[in-house]
């Protein structure tokens, strides 16, 4: 205990830099006449930096959070307000604690060693007014890097981060039925080809991301061989949700041109993703990245549709490590 407290006292004061040598003072009469310190000005703007911090990171718990009401109202306000709060300490800084002057010609650009440090002179004499500064300067870093934090955060909406185990766990196990919307078992014999048919768990969340199928029949002869065990009779489940961005398939095309489409496939509407449904949910067309999800099944007996397993991969829209897992039940 006392290490750790030895580490957190030594890290505070690297932080607010109190191991740092003094500067020497410079050389010379000022450029910038020394201004009064402005006490009051300056714990303003310790106080609208904390702020700007305490919102800047009231944006990442809100949208960390996501089950507020509201939220993306939430979301604007708290980003709004660090925005705010940083201009508004901006403006104390410019107003009340940096010396100004007042000139009759502008400077001259910086062509000599000697004008340059001039310019570094006055920058330097310009904050005379400061009293706090490594504090401030402390304030400042919070702020802006909290601010920095908030801007990145939103990155997390193209993928899953942290709760990604939704994605790869299913209501889908062996031997459990496949029923229509109604709750009704689906029979091997009631599936016809040429139909679409939506299936669910019996007995599951039908909201649950792995729940819905889409089923169809197929002449056993054009499925690939090494699927033929999956799908009893030519009939195949597949996820019905999309793989490219998690829209819903609601689309069974049957050839009519076969130069143009040779053989069936099951198409998503919003962005024309087009699987295979006799080569494992292959793609043929679209922006989808990886196969459609394929459900094992079997016939009961009393003819009902059942799992024979679960998914052949993670149902759901891909992301950066989406390969990386495999469905699970």
């Amino acid at each position: 205990m006392t290490k750790l407290k030895d580490w957190l006292v030594a890290g505070l004061v690297l932080a607010l830099g109190r191991g740092k040598p003094p500067r020497p003072p410079r050389e010379g009469p000022r450029i910038v006449a020394a201004g009064e310190p402005e006490p009051r000005a300056e714990t303003l703007l310790l106080v609208l930096l904390f702020l700007a911090t305490v919102a800047a990171a009231a944006f990442v718990v809100v949208y960390a959070l996501d089950r507020l009401s509201h939220q993306t109202q939430w979301l604007g306000l708290a980003l709004g307000s660090a925005f705010g709060l940083l201009a508004l300490a901006c403006l104390v800084i410019a107003r009340r604690l940096v010396v100004t002057e007042e000139l009759t010609h502008p400077y001259p650009e910086p062509e000599t060693p000697a004008e340059q440090e001039a310019i570094e002179q006055i920058v330097g004499e310009s904050g005379s007014r400061f009293t706090r500064g490594r504090l401030v300067k402390l304030a400042g870093a919070g702020a802006l890097g909290s601010l920095g934090l908030a801007a990145l955060v939103p990155a997390a909406s193209l993928g899953p981060v942290l709760d990604t185990d939704p994605f790869y766990r299913t209501p889908w196990r062996r031997g459990r039925r496949l029923v229509d919307e109604a709750g009704n078992p689906l029979h091997a014999d009631s599936i016809e080809e040429g139909t679409f048919y939506t299936a669910y768990p019996a007995g599951a969340d039908r909201e649950l991301i792995g729940s819905p199928l889409v089923v169809v029949r197929l002449p056993p002869g054009e499925i690939a061989a090494d699927r033929r065990s999956w799908a009893p009779r030519g009939i195949v489940a597949y996820s019905k949700i999309c793989t490219h961005a998690g829209c819903a398939i609601a689309l069974y095309r049957k050839p009519t041109f076969a130069p143009v489409e040779p053989r069936p496939a099951l198409v998503c509407p919003c962005h024309y993703s087009t699987f295979d449904p006799a080569d494992g949910g292959k793609v043929l067309f679209g922006p989808a990245g990886r196969a459609l999800p394929q459900l094992p099944l079997l016939i009961g007996r009393n003819g009902e549709l059942r799992a024979a397993g679960t998914f052949s991969g993670p149902v759901g829209p891909s992301w950066w490590g989406v390969r990386m897992g495999k469905a699970r039940t």
